[in-house]
């Protein structure tokens, strides 16, 4: 039985990944007078007169949206947002396992941005955390920014914050590894999608030297004609020598390239083109962008995909879980870029320097202290940058 097969037969037997769980005993008829009528009349009319206090009389301080359209569902690109519902169940499973942060899967059957928009605006009171999954570019791009306009409660997309943070935690320690500095490297991007954009501009705020960003037109440059809009954006700040051609071009004398197209795009003669000691993280899902074996056959030095059975699995479950459980606990407004990069640099330094090595540059996915390092970092990087409504 194969691992689609046996997935299949567990939903069945599951019947849902989460349920609802009470916190509160009901018994007796004071338990009961307690937790529903007449005694719930009090807080209510409590949070009616400061509506603060709904994060401590309410489960919202620790409750997330998964909000999706089921556009662009892990591999499985638009199949509609009931079909998507198992993966943002899923989703929901791993905030409560890993950070112990409670999440509800909302499919909104639309595609419609300002529907969309509206519809989370509306429900956005009954949670202290958005978390927008699998919506297709450049789609998410819109509705991430209205909603962060718009509501006074983080303002997440996992594909491609969550992505850019952990690949970057991977890539500092990769450099490490490679005696490579961030300043001085070359580090190309195939795929110029949601995924793509936000790894850029994280890296650029981390400091990487020059980036070369790559769609299915070849490599993007300032002054050419885009189809997409964000790309006139990525092209102002990417390709600082201003380099043209394929992806076969963009890799000759990189560092270090990301993945996050199709598979099968980078051959063994792109590899053996790279700078030394190239970093490769080909992270299409299922199929990368080149097998492990045929890049180390190549040269490169460190390997990284998004599979769990190879070695430096790239994976947003040990990044997503920590930030929202630290933007929660100071009641942030926003998840801002202090803060991304500061999970970015708390998931790094989850490996110790005596732990590193070319097969083990981020932590294990199991990991449960990483969630609580990734939360603290973030917790106290939204304070000082001043987007916390508490500060404990």
């Amino acid at each position: 039985m194969n691992i689609m097969e046996s997935s299949l037969l567990k939903h069945k037997e599951w019947k849902g990944k989460i349920e609802v769980i009470s916190r509160t005993p009901i018994n007796s008829r004071e338990e009961l007078s307690n937790a529903y009528t007449p005694g719930v009349a009090q807080p209510c009319l409590e949070i009616e007169k400061n509506p603060d206090l709904s994060y401590e009389l309410t489960r919202r301080h620790n409750l997330v949206a998964v909000i999706t359209d089921g556009t662009a569902v892990l591999g499985l690109g638009d199949i509609g947002a009931l079909a998507s519902m198992p993966v943002m169940e899923g989703k929901c499973a791993l905030f409560k396992e890993f950070a112990d942060v409670d999440a509800f899967p909302i499919c909104i059957n639309s595609k419609d941005v300002d529907e969309i928009v509206r519809t989370v605006e509306l429900i956005s009171g009954s949670f202290g955390g958005i978390n927008l999954e699998d919506i297709s570019a450049p789609r998410c791009f819109e509705i991430e920014k209205k909603l962060k306009e718009r509501l006074d409660i983080p303002v997440f997309h996992d594909d491609q914050h969550g992505t850019a943070i952990v690949t970057s935690a991977g890539m500092l320690n990769a450099s490490k590894v490679a005696n490579k500095q961030f300043k001085d490297m070359t580090l190309v991007i195939n795929g110029a999608g949601a995924a793509g954009c936000a790894i850029a501009k994280h890296f650029i705020t981390m400091g990487m030297g020059n980036i070369i960003m790559v769609d299915i037109n070849g490599i993007i440059c300032d002054g050419d004609e885009f189809t997409n809009p964000s790309h006139y954006e990525m092209a102002k700040v990417t390709n600082k020598y201003h380099k043209k051609g394929s992806l076969a071009d963009a890799m000759v004398g990189a560092d270090a390239f990301i993945g996050v197209s199709k598979p099968n795009l980078v051959t063994q003669d792109m590899i053996k083109s790279m700078n030394d000691k190239p970093i490769i993280f080909a992270m299409a899902n299922p199929t990368p962008e080149i097998m492990p074996d045929l890049a180390k056959e190549s040269g490169a030095f460190i390997v990284g995909t998004g599979r769990s059975d190879f070695p430096n699995q790239v994976n947003n479950v040990i990044a997503f879980p920590g930030i929202f459980k630290g933007a929660l606990k100071i009641r942030a407004t926003d998840i801002n870029e202090e803060m991304k990069m500061a999970a970015s640099y708390a998931i790094a330094n989850c490996v110790p320097d005596s732990e590193l090595s070319v097969d083990n540059i981020l932590p294990n996915a199991f990991d449960r202290s990483v969630a609580k390092a990734v939360a603290e970092a973030v917790a106290e990087a939204g304070i000082k940058s001043g987007v916390a409504k508490i500060n404990n």
